[in-house]
């Protein structure tokens, strides 16, 4: 097992590491996956599949086949995936009101979190932000704007 924190993966991230025609986001997302799997501190949720899922096969401009979907989700399963219960509701509502995020942004802060997290991958929260003791960078912004 792994000592060095985990770094969770917003869905936006995993998309576009899978998504070819995502130009620059592509290189840069798959770069960052292929680094997390080397290190093996890639950590997500089920929502964070369930979203992928959704996405990659029917909202990009060239979808993904179902089959290759699933065997992708077979392989992050490899990753630590956080599994959230009925409380972590509650609690990623807390979250929600405390820094004024949209629930489901909240759901994913509250996952990093709860699996311990030093980084949370993502486009769609404010780079540098401290939430629930995760720091957000932005895999797609240059260096010293992450």
């Amino acid at each position: 097992m792994n000592a060095e924190p985990g770094q969770f993966v917003d869905t936006n991230v995993v998309i576009y590491a899978y998504d070819i025609h995502a130009g620059a986001k592509h290189n840069a997302a798959r770069a960052l996956m292929n680094n997390l799997w080397r290190s093996q501190t890639g950590c997500l949720s089920i929502q964070v599949l369930q979203e992928f899922y959704v996405n990659i096969t029917q909202k990009i401009a060239a979808p993904v086949d179902v089959a290759t979907a699933t065997q992708i989700i077979r392989d992050l399963s490899d990753w630590t995936v956080y599994a959230p219960v009925p409380k972590d509701v509650i609690d990623a509502i807390r979250v929600q009101q405390r820094y004024q995020l949209s629930f489901w942004d909240a759901m994913i802060v509250w996952s990093a979190a709860r699996l311990g997290c030093a980084i949370l991958w993502s486009e769609d929260l404010n780079p540098g932000q401290m939430y629930e003791g995760v720091r957000v960078q932005n895999p797609f912004a240059g260096d010293s704007e992450r």
